[in-house]
């Protein structure tokens, strides 16, 4: 309901590829779990693959579109692969500390270059032919069931961070010319020419990643700013990229991987937050439980979530933003960063009717600010849209010749809407 207030045109339904148990394919005590998902397949228990087809033809019934997950880095220890194509994964012929044995081969366990290996996985090697191969057809057997993918840590498998990652295992492959991406993008766009393509990405390489063909990519800089309530250093950000970047990137407060905002912020930074994130050119994620005001992060390793109350003051204000923004030019039209702003005031302009415009205003800081901008020719009128009670009513400021300025409680969040007198 909310997402198609405001426009949303994907649902992230994540199904995590890595899960499982947390012992090797052949350990005496290993046993398929229920939640080892070894398969780009729904189990029978959920319904089988036509309850996917079936739940997929409703959401597009609301004019909505699926995103699923697809996790290309590693699979779980009880893959079939480790027992018919070990060589698909990185792997070494003696004992390795950061893996674990299948049959003849060591199997390296996946892992982020920056933490300890994820020890109910298993690492794929990109730096094999066969590998690639037999990725890009599960990715195109993946985009048959769903109108997007969100791609897993995509960036571990760059070329030149996958060889950085595994120099310890060394390969009898040469280093691969192109980019595992650009070949699997090209390969699912030549049956699907609009299908969507999330990376989740970090450590700066947006751009490279976009570059190969990825229709968004995290913007996570933009979350650590404000989680670190470090307003100078997020503006200093928004600055130094461009409107397009902007536009291709996926803006959030939260994630599966991340603590819950609202454990994070008090409820007048979550809502500045909020609306700066939903402000912002791009595409916007909004994780379950998120618009309710949860607070306990769940592992995506549980089947259940534990029960909490609905915060009324988060979901008030989040039934008041998603009609204003549907209601405003916000993700239509002209969008501007206004500069010269005072501190912890960040203000984004956006407009798609001539003569009018609208402006999304936040107070990132805890005491109160003067802003003032110009305004073009004429008489003008601001309306606040409605953002629940004491947003914006007796705060419109005042408009002198060609000048409008007004005062900003501390994390302040308003929305106004500029129109000819």
């Amino acid at each position: 309901m909310h997402w198609r207030r405001l426009g949303f045109t994907h649902i992230w339904l994540m199904g995590v590829w890595k899960c499982g148990p947390l012992l090797s394919a052949d350990h005496p005590d290993a046993a398929p779990s229920p939640y080892a998902i070894t398969a780009y397949h729904v189990p029978e228990t959920f319904g089988g693959d036509s309850a996917l087809a079936e739940f997929r033809a409703r959401v597009h019934r609301h004019g909505l579109k699926l995103i699923l997950d697809f996790v290309p880095n590693h699979t779980s220890c009880v893959h079939p692969w480790l027992r018919s194509h070990p060589q698909r994964f990185v792997h070494s012929t003696g004992p390795s500390p950061e893996g674990f044995r299948a049959g003849a081969y060591w199997i390296a366990h996946g892992k982020d270059p920056y933490f300890p290996p994820w020890v109910d996985t298993a690492q794929l090697d990109y730096r094999h032919p066969e590998t690639r191969a037999a990725m890009i057809h599960e990715l195109r057997a993946v985009a048959a069931q769903c109108d997007g993918v969100r791609c897993d840590m995509s960036m571990l498998l760059l070329n030149d961070v996958f060889a950085s990652t595994w120099k310890d295992f060394p390969s009898p492959h040469t280093r691969p010319q192109n980019e595992f991406w650009s070949e699997a993008i090209a390969s699912v766009r030549a049956v699907n020419s609009e299908f969507l393509f999330l990376a989740e990405a970090y450590w700066d390489l947006e751009q490279q990643l976009l570059d190969l063909g990825f229709d968004y990519a995290y913007d996570k800089r933009i979350y650590d700013h404000l989680v670190a309530r470090n307003p100078r250093a997020l503006l200093d950000h928004l600055r130094s990229k461009d409107a397009g970047f902007l536009s291709r990137t996926t803006h959030f407060l939260e994630n599966h991987d991340e603590p819950r905002i609202a454990s994070l912020l008090d409820f007048h930074e979550h809502r500045a937050a909020s609306l700066l994130t939903f402000a912002l050119p791009g595409m916007r994620l909004v994780h379950e439980g998120q618009l309710a005001g949860a607070k306990i992060r769940a592992s995506v390793h549980r089947s259940s979530r534990p029960a909490e109350p609905i915060q009324p003051a988060i979901a008030e204000w989040y039934n008041h933003l998603l009609p204003a923004l549907k209601d405003s030019a916000v993700g239509r039209g002209t969008f501007g960063l206004l500069p010269d702003m005072p501190e912890n005031i960040i203000a984004l302009r956006w407009q798609n009717d001539p003569g009018r415009f609208d402006l999304a205003l936040v107070n990132l800081g805890s005491t109160p600010q003067q802003f003032a901008m110009p305004l073009p020719r004429g008489r003008w009128r601001v309306s606040p849209l409605p953002l629940g009670e004491g947003q914006g009513e007796g705060q419109l400021g005042r408009q002198g010749e060609g000048k409008f300025a007004c005062s900003i409680e501390p994390h302040g969040a308003h929305l106004l809407h500029f129109h000819p007198a």
